[in-house]
């Protein structure tokens, strides 16, 4: 690998990404929410497997992805901010919250669309939450996700520094909420006024439907309070709570092939 790789959007991606994910891996281990659960070896096998074949598929389809969406508006003139002339700085800072909320609406349609659930519903499957089920998503979701997030890139008109910077804080900020860490309890209230922590979003993971259905943010907490969809602590406890889905507390989630075809099985 040459330094100029470094200094590419794909370099300064990765780099973002074994950064934090290293952190996070490393603080699971020192400040443990919840005790680690007997399938953590196979479930991350598995959740790191997927998400190495969503990156091969991603490459192969969006060679630069929401970044080379961008671009390409820049480079044609498209995009609402450039027809009403928005400063810069305005754009990229709007194009942030509003990609942010694109991605909690997105989020919450694949709770709500049953043919969407089908697939967002891997993500869930995940018996236990930590660090590696911020990677854990269908690669057809991952697809979909993208569609969606480079036509809203071109609609608006993002700047490409936005865009990239939304990437890369999308990214870690999932890896963080879905980590198994202890933070005090007055740093994790405080932060949840602007963005979602461990025991915020492990709420959204939990086996009963209510919980399930709310805390659907990734980065910012503010659309969850915004829209009445926001629940302050499980009904059973942080430590006592179930994860997953109540149909399938067994080891068939940490299983790769059975992953990867569980969107097309009948059932809920």
């Amino acid at each position: 690998m040459s330094f100029g790789f470094l200094f590419t959007e794909a370099g300064i991606r990765l780099l973002a990404f074994f950064g934090i994910f290293g952190a996070m891996a490393a603080f699971e281990l020192a400040f443990p929410r919840r005790d680690a659960h007997p399938l953590k070896g196979r479930r991350w096998a598995t959740n790191l497997a997927i998400l190495l074949l969503d990156v091969a598929v991603l490459r192969v389809l969006f060679p630069m992805a929401a970044v080379g969406a961008a671009l390409f508006a820049e480079s044609q003139g498209w995009g609402l901010f450039r027809i009403i002339g928005l400063d810069p700085l305005l754009a990229g800072i709007l194009a942030f919250l509003l990609l942010d909320f694109s991605v909690w609406a997105e989020h919450v349609a694949f709770h709500k669309i049953p043919l969407l659930w089908r697939v967002h519903r891997v993500h869930h499957a995940d018996v236990d939450v930590d660090v590696t089920t911020a990677l854990r998503f269908h690669p057809i979701e991952i697809v979909l996700s993208m569609c969606l997030k480079a036509a809203f890139v071109v609609l608006l008109g993002a700047p490409v520094l936005a865009v990239l910077l939304f990437e890369i804080v999308l990214n870690g900020a999932a890896m963080f909420n879905h980590s198994n860490v202890r933070l005090p309890e007055s740093v994790d209230r405080a932060l949840r006024w602007l963005i979602v922590t461990p025991d915020m979003h492990r709420i959204h993971h939990s086996v009963e439907r209510r919980e399930t259905d709310s805390n659907y943010g990734f980065n910012f907490s503010i659309w969850d309070r915004l829209f009445r969809v926001y629940t302050e602590d499980p009904e059973a406890g942080q430590t006592a709570m179930r994860l997953g889905l109540s149909a399938h507390q067994d080891e068939l989630p940490s299983r790769f092939f059975w992953t990867l075809i569980y969107p097309f099985r009948r059932g809920a």
